[in-house]
């Protein structure tokens, strides 16, 4: 069953906790958004553009930018909700089967999912952050934001192997 057009077509309804992940993450997305749009006029005409590894700002630039966030995440987040309707495509071990198939697909589904909310919410705090600094509210992200948000990424993708090997 390696071939993915073969593969079962299941519809599996949207759990309850892929709602919450999609409120939060939206929300982010959103919130920030608007936090960009209210405060447009008075941005400063440089802004942050990129940060270093420790969090700081290595350069400025336009505030045109800063709608390059919000394209980019609607781009990962339209792509990554694709994925989620057609767990079917998703890459899956040997042993996915008639039987097991609803489980891996609704497990697979779950982790897309949560790693496109993780995407908007960093995409969004980014944002807030840059418009923050622009305005003279903030500092920086500091040493942390870096390791945390890979980390938040890798841990989910690490539970959902887990969880997959748990799989018969």
């Amino acid at each position: 069953m390696a071939n993915s057009w073969k593969r079962p077509k299941i519809k599996i309804i949207k759990t309850k906790s892929e709602w919450i992940w999609d409120i939060i993450g939206y929300s982010f997305y959103l919130g920030s958004f608007i936090l960009l749009i209210y405060n447009w006029d008075r941005l400063p005409d440089k802004v942050p553009a990129h940060y270093n590894a420790l969090g700081e700002v290595d350069r400025w630039g336009s505030k045109m930018e800063l709608f390059i966030l919000p394209i980019v995440g609607a781009f990962i987040a339209f792509m990554m909700q694709l994925f989620e309707k057609f767990p079917e495509t998703h890459n899956y071990p040997e042993r996915l089967n008639e039987e097991n198939a609803k489980e891996f697909y609704l497990m697979s589904r779950k982790l897309v999912n949560q790693l496109k909310n993780i995407c908007l919410i960093i995409f969004a705090l980014i944002l807030i952050e840059s418009i923050s600094i622009a305005l003279g509210m903030g500092n920086g992200f500091g040493v942390w934001f870096l390791p945390i948000a890979i980390l938040s990424a890798l841990i989910l993708i690490v539970l959902g192997i887990m969880k997959q090997k748990k799989i018969r």
